[in-house]
């Protein structure tokens, strides 16, 4: 499925919308470059589980815990993990094979032990049709 934004607001809803729909157990991926909006979807995502704090991508953390949603949502920033090894650290696969939803930015680096089941979402610029465009692919 694709799907185009043209606003942050835009963007922020449909994760938003996704949100609202995940289940125990969802695995999401989220791939895009620097800058594109992957924390203002993931945000918009936060909402719609019922988050209210405020949510920032774990860049130097590697992962942020929300437990005051309708689900408990684990985000995870995995660009400066060197070695998958180090996901072992953090308790990987409790998260992912928890009763919590995720959202792996940068997960392409993780590939190899990502779950079967997890829906990529990949978020492009396309500067051509304007400085707020982002092109959201979401594949199962």
């Amino acid at each position: 499925m694709i799907i185009e934004t043209h606003s942050e607001k835009d963007t922020f809803e449909l994760g938003k919308k996704l949100g609202s729909e995940a289940s125990p157990g969802d695995v999401y991926t989220l791939e895009g470059d620097l800058g594109v909006g992957k924390t203002i979807f993931t945000k918009g995502f936060a909402k719609g589980l019922g988050i209210e704090e405020p949510v920032s991508s774990p860049t130097f953390t590697i992962l942020q815990e929300y437990d005051l949603g309708r689900l408990p949502f684990y985000h995870f920033d995995v660009y400066r993990i060197g070695d998958v090894e180090e996901m072992d650290e953090v308790g990987f696969d409790d998260y992912v094979y928890g009763d919590g939803v995720c959202i792996i930015e940068w997960a392409n680096l993780i590939r190899e032990i990502l779950p079967e089941n997890s829906r990529n979402i990949t978020i492009e610029k396309d500067p051509e049709k304007g400085f707020d465009y982002r092109k959201i692919t979401i594949e199962e």
